[in-house]
């Protein structure tokens, strides 16, 4: 009788191990194909009378808790972000705020908004 119980039990242990182990190598395969959906957005961001860079311009993606700003030329940089359409929203003290509808195909995709001064 302790034969059977142990028997069972060494049974279900190592179905339960087998089971576990499916289960990770179904998350990784999701992970790898969320991580080949993801791209990188950069770009420029200049006043649109004098084509000067702006500096601190935050850019968002909607929808989305992306967030950079922009650097002392002009640039930022967007990481992990999903490939397909989305909306890049520009906002700037002093200035209208800019959006812009891109199609992110590539794995590097680069931008240029020109923000126009408030009136």
């Amino acid at each position: 009788m302790k034969k059977l119980i142990l028997s069972v039990f060494v049974l279900i242990a190592s179905m339960s191990a087998f089971a576990e182990k499916s289960d990770s190598k179904a998350e990784n395969k999701s992970t790898t194909k969320s991580e080949l959906a993801m791209t990188v957005v950069s770009g420029n961001i200049i006043d649109e009378a004098t084509g000067e860079a702006l500096v601190g311009v935050e850019v968002t993606i909607e929808g989305s808790d992306s967030k950079a700003y922009t650097d002392f030329d002009g640039h930022f940089t967007l990481k992990n972000v999903k490939t397909g359409e989305c909306k890049l929203v520009a906002n700037y003290t002093s200035y209208s705020k800019s959006e812009k509808t891109v199609d992110l195909k590539s794995k590097k995709n680069q931008v240029k908004i020109e923000l126009q001064a408030s009136k």
